[in-house]
């Protein structure tokens, strides 16, 4: 039986769905931006939702230490462990063959020694198939240093949620002339150190907008406004799969914990009405050893 088609019985159960080969790297990404063509992003941390955003064309796929929040239920980001990203990144890069596919260095795992950084970043590569690795803050030096080991960066300004603390919640960023001047520096430094593309959270749409211009890499906003080179949201905000309120920048395309509700509810009515399983979805002996399988005067046979 395969993992990923399959079958009971010589039937399949569900074929594959035919994909785009087309792969997406990160020099494919600053294409798009020389091309104009808007990136898209999402974040996924497992097999089954990574296949559906391959399969629907995204561009870039962020295995994202959000997953400490909607798949791990903590408070924050900052729990999430190397060895439970490396698990999520191994899941998620066994599904797509388009998307690339980017891992969140996690709380704690390059804020010490560079040399150590780096021997963390190498582990989401070479274990776990990271096509590219993302950090959050200025850190130039660590991406110098990851770039010279052949690691693709991404990096993260503004709003970054590993600073929670820091920052006192989860605050829009760069909203005065000198945050919004030192913001502009510190994406340009990244670029020049050798990252490939920086996301951008929770800045103003007009501060993004004059960043995504300043640059040549590319630009992913998440609450930044529409002038970045592309957009990534959380997969389970545009789901409503978060039981939380959605943040201002957060647009809801389908409610699926609405529908996964109905689901569940109608399967428990199901089996305590007996109406599942039916004879159609039960197997059946064959006629021919039906009766000699159910006699009840026979002995049991013995085991050896």
């Amino acid at each position: 039986m395969s993992v990923t088609n399959p079958s009971y019985d010589g039937q399949p159960v569900a074929a594959p769905i035919s994909r785009i080969t087309t792969k997406v790297t990160m020099p494919a990404l600053a294409g798009m931006k020389r091309e104009g063509k808007p990136i898209t992003a999402l974040t996924a941390y497992d097999y089954a939702t990574s296949r559906l955003v391959d399969e629907a064309g995204i561009d870039m796929i962020l295995v994202g230490d959000s997953l400490a929040m909607v798949v791990l239920g903590h408070d924050n980001t900052l729990a999430v462990t190397v060895d439970e990203m490396l698990h999520h990144t191994r899941a998620v890069r066994r599904a797509v063959r388009r998307a690339l596919v980017v891992a969140d260095m996690p709380f704690g795992s390059y804020h010490g020694k560079i040399s150590e950084a780096v021997a963390n970043a190498v582990r989401f590569v070479k274990e776990a198939g990271a096509e590219a690795v993302k950090i959050e803050g200025p850190r130039i030096e660590l991406v110098q240093a990851l770039v010279e080991a052949e690691i693709p960066v991404v990096g993260h300004l503004g709003l970054t949620p590993q600073s929670v603390h820091r920052m006192g919640g989860y605050r829009v960023q760069a909203k005065t002339p000198e945050a919004a001047r030192q913001l502009r520096a510190d994406a340009q430094a990244l670029a020049e150190a050798g990252a490939g593309a920086i996301v951008l959270e929770g800045v103003p749409r007009e501060v993004a907008a004059a960043i995504t211009a300043d640059l040549s890499i590319p630009i992913i906003g998440i609450g930044a406004g529409p002038e970045c080179d592309g957009q990534i949201l959380v997969f389970h905000d545009i789901l409503n799969l978060t039981f939380a309120p959605h943040a201002k920048f957060v647009r809801q395309y389908a409610d699926v914990a609405n529908v996964i509700r109905e689901a569940l509810d109608h399967y428990r009515e199901d089996v305590e009405h007996r109406a599942f399983p039916s004879d159609e979805e039960s197997y059946h002996l064959a006629s021919a050893v039906r009766e000699a399988a159910l006699a009840t005067d026979h002995a049991p046979v013995r085991r050896a």
